[in-house]
């Protein structure tokens, strides 16, 4: 709420110097969702998680039987081997773990694939606007899906479609993964963003939704 009021302050506050200049906003996610190059981006992610998620379900898979097969046999081991059996099972539980993390904790594999892929379609778009913002003469062009604080904007102002057409693009043409419409304020940040989710130490290996 304070970040919210800080920010109609300093609206208010450069509004003056605002109307004296053109601005224009756009949504860089409903753009996005419309380019084939970004469905290409959630096909090779998806391949990804699960070629991970059948590494990990392989690597739980060992754990349990190792578990099962040392409750069959644990009263028939001395001591020393039954210590020896546990510490085996504890070390492929931390293995699996840790393996966990590198490919869907935040900052983990899943992350940085996902950064290195949607870099190239990202540089697109951002030039078509800065194209478009530069022939136009706009002082300012808003995001509308980076921002919490944009709560409504004039259809009039938005040029999301004329980036699209920039790009060489017919709006709504990609019906299946344009969800989001140029006049409404989408959620999906994560495409220019996840993730994997993490997944407990157990079968549930969960994949992050990729936005």
């Amino acid at each position: 709420m304070k970040k919210l009021a800080l920010t109609i302050l300093l609206l208010i506050a450069f509004l003056p110097q605002l109307q004296a200049q053109k601005y224009a906003c756009v949504n860089t996610d409903y753009i996005m969702r419309q380019m084939p190059e970004y469905n290409q981006v959630l096909n090779k992610l998806n391949k990804y998680i699960t070629e991970w998620k059948g590494e990990l379900d392989g690597k739980q898979q060992e754990v349990d039987e190792l578990r099962e097969r040392y409750q069959q046999e644990a009263y028939l081991l001395p001591d020393n081997l039954k210590q020896r059996r546990q510490d085996e099972i504890n070390s492929k539980e931390t293995e699996l773990r840790n393996l966990q993390r590198q490919r869907f904790s935040a900052g983990g594999d899943l992350d940085q694939k996902r950064a290195e892929l949607l870099k190239p379609v990202q540089d697109r778009v951002y030039n078509a606007i800065e194209r478009i913002a530069r022939e136009k003469s706009y002082a300012f062009v808003f995001d509308k899906a980076a921002s919490n604080t944009v709560l409504y904007v004039g259809e009039k102002y938005d040029i999301s479609n004329q980036v699209l057409e920039m790009l060489g693009i017919k709006p709504g043409s990609n019906t299946e993964s344009a969800t989001s419409s140029p006049g409404s304020n989408s959620a999906n940040k994560g495409a220019s963003s996840s993730s994997g989710s993490n997944s407990n130490a157990g079968r549930n290996n969960s994949k992050k939704e990729i936005r």
